[in-house]
């Protein structure tokens, strides 16, 4: 496109916030945010860059999406920008996208959050928490019966699904519901979701009233904090304003550049302690001055791709201004503190950030030697899960399967799954792999397919693994590693490496947290069938399952202090002198 097409083409566009993209056919080179579309995109007959001129010139087409409000379309780029990964945008490598809703296209419509949603279907949102709009969803659900199953379950049924006996769908596969009147409800949540409140809020409210007359107290709480929810939906594009208070929980970040990669470090500081640090790749494709002015546009990408799916903390400490103005409105409106300190100790930490940033950038790093040590495909690998599995002779047997990023351990993406008890640790791996590999082909995992797998184990159970991933169709390289001579285990070969080298000690850390994580799940399902706790007077099943919910396991209760173990709900002076005497 030269400057007079695009200039042509931004006088055809609304004066409205938005997200455009630039396209060359069907593939995406670009996609930003606009708060005006016409003015932002009329900006690009006039390039500020080499880079983005050289994207213009490439570019033979261009589309929009307008939203309602500038949120929504920082939140919308971010989804796009995961989605497509277009060339000339500065994007985080492995990151989550921005929940949405969606109603279907179908004749008895379904509704889903989805952070891919389909062509043809009606498209609410995004919103960056979750957990509010799975509350919302429910709400809807319960209000208007609105069908939320696959068309799998939805054909051919003789009779209505549990979610029909439980209130959440009228149940129009069956006809218990005729079409006719089911889409008048459907009509009612799409009214909600464009902003009408009232008919959510109304029913909720009115419910709330007759369980408070009823003395049903706990049920009206529970209708409160849910009309809370649907109260703040529609605030600030689906989204809450938080108040600042007092800042418990801060993330540092420290940038490092070198030709078209970057690197993010952040530390995350609770109550004053350093509780975690992690690094993250990103793609900064033609930086055109090779100096600094490339960190701003790292930091902008990273703030909104990284905090999809992620609570924000408290306060922000960065190591110089991103410089987007609608990334600043949305923290502030969202009660984070951003600074750039310049001395005392928040400077210090940004410096500490900047040195973590900077050890992968220029110096050893261990996911891009153990791509070469292995002989893999990608340059570096950067997302490994590991897999390991845990039994008492055949019982309680649990899986674990965590997962690690960029070296470090990514515990919002570790999931664990209960097993059919069998005395066989090939068959439980074959098991736990099998339910890994069908979850990532069928897209009902919401995790992106890592690079790696390490399994805990040996040649055995590295077979089971991989029959488990091939008859899946999921094309994952696995390895395993076993703890007795640290010989790491593929397919083709075996690899004695040194003791001391980086990419054996980036797979034992991988290898022992799946160890760990299995075992104490493993502990806290044979806790759950009979525990010692059973003979403590006055410790009934609620208050076992809360102090097991609390601790993890009995081992836990009994290292727990006995302030600790007093503050679980149930738990009294005397009650937690008899557990302390039993344990």
């Amino acid at each position: 496109m030269n400057a007079d097409a695009v200039r042509a083409r931004a006088d055809d566009l609304p004066r409205e916030p938005g997200v455009y993209q630039f396209l060359d056919g069907e593939t995406t080179l670009y996609v930003g945010k606009a708060v005006d579309l016409r003015d932002r995109v009329r900006s690009y007959a006039d390039p500020r860059s080499a880079r983005i001129r050289r994207m213009v010139e490439r570019a033979d087409g261009l589309e929009i999406a307008v939203t309602d409000t500038e949120t929504q379309a920082l939140l919308l780029e971010a989804n796009l920008i995961k989605r497509h990964a277009p060339r000339y945008n500065v994007r985080l490598k492995d990151d989550k996208s921005y929940p949405m809703v969606q109603l279907t296209a179908h004749e008895a419509p379904r509704i889903e959050i989805t952070r891919d949603p389909s062509e043809s279907a009606t498209v609410y949102g995004p919103f960056t928490t979750k957990g509010r709009v799975e509350t919302v969803v429910k709400a809807l659900r319960e209000t208007y019966g609105v069908r939320g199953c696959s068309d799998h379950t939805y054909a051919g049924r003789d009779r209505p699904c549990l979610d029909y006996e439980m209130g959440l769908c009228t149940a129009p596969c069956t006809g218990e519901i005729d079409l006719e009147s089911y889409r008048e409800d459907v009509a009612a949540v799409e009214r909600f979701f464009e902003g009408e409140t009232g008919v959510l809020a109304d029913p909720i409210e009115r419910r709330m009233a007759a369980a408070a007359e009823d003395r049903q107290f706990e049920r009206a709480a529970n209708l409160r904090d849910r009309l809370e929810a649907v109260a703040a939906f529609h605030g600030e594009g689906g989204e809450a304003v938080q108040s600042p208070g007092d800042e418990r929980a801060v993330d540092v970040l420290g940038v490092a550049i070198e030709g078209e990669t970057a690197t993010v470090a952040r530390l995350r500081a609770e109550d004053g302690k350093l509780v975690d640090r992690e690094r993250h790749a990103l793609e900064a494709p033609g930086r055109s001055d090779g100096g600094r002015a490339g960190v701003p546009a790292v930091l902008a990408a990273f703030l909104v791709q990284y905090y999809a799916e992620r609570e924000l903390p408290d306060a922000l400490l960065l190591p110089e201004r991103h410089g987007d103005e609608e990334i600043s409105a949305w923290l502030a409106a969202e009660g984070v503190s951003v600074r750039v300190p310049g001395a005392g100790r928040e400077a210090k930490l940004v410096d500490l950030a900047l040195k973590n940033a900077r050890r992968t950038v220029g110096g050893r790093d261990e996911c891009a030697m153990l791509a070469d040590a292995l002989e893999l495909a990608v340059g570096r690998v950067e997302r490994i899960e590991g897999f390991d599995v845990s039994h008492a002779q055949g019982t309680s047997a649990v899986g674990s399967n965590v997962t690690f990023v960029d070296g470090s351990a990514r515990t919002s993406d570790y999931r664990r799954k209960k097993l059919t008890d069998v005395n066989d640790d090939y068959a439980n791996m074959r098991a736990l792999l099998e339910w890994r590999a069908s979850r990532a082909v069928a897209g009902r995992d919401d995790r992106p397919d890592p690079d790696l797998l390490v399994i805990d184990g040996g040649e055995g159970q590295l077979e089971a693994a991989r029959e488990a991933i091939a008859d899946a169709g999921w094309n994952v390289p696995a390895i395993a590693l076993a703890k007795a001579e640290e010989r790491v285990v593929t397919p083709n070969r075996e690899y004695d490496w040194p003791a001391d080298a980086p990419h054996l000690h980036l797979l034992q850390r991988v290898r022992d947290e799946a160890h760990r994580f299995a075992v104490q799940y493993h502990q806290t399902i044979r806790d759950d069938v009979s525990t010692v706790l059973d003979d403590v007077p006055g410790i009934g099943p609620k208050t076992r399952t809360r102090l097991l919910g609390r601790f993890g396991s009995v081992e836990n209760v009994r290292e727990a202090s006995r302030e600790d173990i007093e503050s679980v709900p149930g738990v009294g002076p005397k009650t937690a002198e008899r557990i302390e005497s039993r344990l």
